[in-house]
């Protein structure tokens, strides 16, 4: 007797418990519903009836076209998807909306990790070229599509807003006011109306990593001539991971551009692969010149040989350090039995009027840029 009233409060526990809805890892609950618990006298009429439905009347058929269908829209990781969806009752569209708040709270946590891969992204018109860094932390993101959309984006949105100014050489993008502009996607993963930064977020979210706007620089064309570029490792147009920029100026506003446009992008390809940090030796500061002169000195004097010897070894290697640095003294890629010099001086007889380098710049993923212009020093920026 005390075993079998044992046995049906045991019952009793059981059916008390699961009438609590428990979720399983495969989208259904299990539901149970007690009868009759009252009476003393009718325990043994009691009845448990445990019910499965599966969340908004769900199949497990239909979960993997739904993760699939969140994750074509999302990009995000598959277990985030399952997640979202499981959470949000199988709703396609509510999951959608969660990983987009889940993503921007782990995008603000990765904010502060180091992201030193990524692209240069290039955007150009026949009077401006602007060129913008975007990191991220591993270069399997930097090959992703919608990664390269947003860079490219974000170089088309920078040429338009720097249209209107003109200043001389070169000038870095203010990437506070940039941040701050509207931007326009139509990309199925990325489209609508947002901010720079807010997209910029959005991606991130979606990559699972820091995603930056590092830097980016405008080159206006200021007189007659052309701007031409060169990207190195170019996944697509416009994008790269080092980017050679270079105008070339032609007094004679007559002249044809065509034959100036192709050397100007053999220049630009040079200056990528060359890494020059002046345009002439009159740009090199004399404190860096005699600093070389020193050096070079000391390493000549160790020889052992006479001082005239010497002044003779340190004016060669000096005149080797310019040809290393110096653009108008490098040795032309293309052809290296002449300089940079010497290309400018043949194109000027092949146009017919004097073509001169107005402004170079040179960028690389993850590194500081090296710069020359014919008004100014040197400027490097981190």
């Amino acid at each position: 007797m005390m075993l079998s009233r044992g046995a049906k409060r045991s019952i009793e526990i059981f059916c008390g418990r699961v009438s609590t809805p428990i979720h399983s890892k495969y989208g259904y609950s299990t539901r149970s519903y007690g009868e009759n618990f009252i009476s003393e006298p009718k325990r043994n009429e009691t009845q448990c009836k445990i019910l499965r439905t599966y969340s908004s009347e769900v199949s497990p058929s239909d979960h993997t076209s739904l993760i699939k269908k969140l994750r074509e829209r999302t990009s995000a990781p598959i277990k985030e998807v399952k997640a979202a969806l499981i959470d949000c009752n199988w709703d396609l569209e509510e999951a959608q909306k969660e990983l987009r708040k889940r993503g921007v709270a782990l995008a603000s946590k990765k904010a502060s990790r180091a992201a030193a891969e990524g692209l240069l992204a290039l955007s150009q018109n026949d009077k401006k070229a602007v060129v913008i860094e975007l990191n991220c932390e591993t270069d399997f993101v930097a090959r992703n599509e919608i990664f390269q959309y947003l860079a490219s984006s974000l170089a088309k949105l920078a040429l338009s807003a720097e249209s209107s100014k003109q200043a001389p050489g070169h000038f870095p993008i203010g990437l506070q006011g940039l941040e701050d502009l509207k931007i326009t996607f139509d990309h199925p993963k990325l489209s609508g109306e947002t901010t720079v930064q807010n997209a910029i977020t959005e991606v991130a979210a979606m990559m699972g990593e820091n995603v930056k706007l590092r830097r980016g620089f405008a080159m206006p064309m200021s007189n007659h001539g052309v701007i031409s570029t060169y990207l190195h490792t170019c996944p697509h147009p416009g994008l790269g991971r080092i980017a050679g920029i270079l105008t070339l100026e032609v007094d004679d506003e007559n002249a044809p551009l065509d034959v100036v446009q192709r050397v100007g992008s053999e220049l630009a390809m040079h200056v990528v692969a060359a890494k020059p940090l002046f345009l002439t030796k009159e740009h090199v500061s004399s404190d860096a010149v005699q600093n070389e002169r020193e050096i070079l000195k000391s390493q000549a004097e160790s020889s052992g040989r006479p001082q005239a010897a010497i002044e003779k070894m340190v004016e060669g290697r000096l005149r080797k350090y310019f040809e290393e640095v110096v653009l108008m003294e490098q040795k032309f890629v293309v052809n290296d039995t002449i300089n940079v010099k010497t290309v400018l001086s043949e194109l000027s007889k092949e146009v017919g009027s004097p073509v001169k380098i107005g402004n170079f710049l040179r960028m690389e993923v993850g590194e500081r840029f090296q710069s020359a212009y014919a008004s100014e020093d040197i400027a490097q920026v981190a």
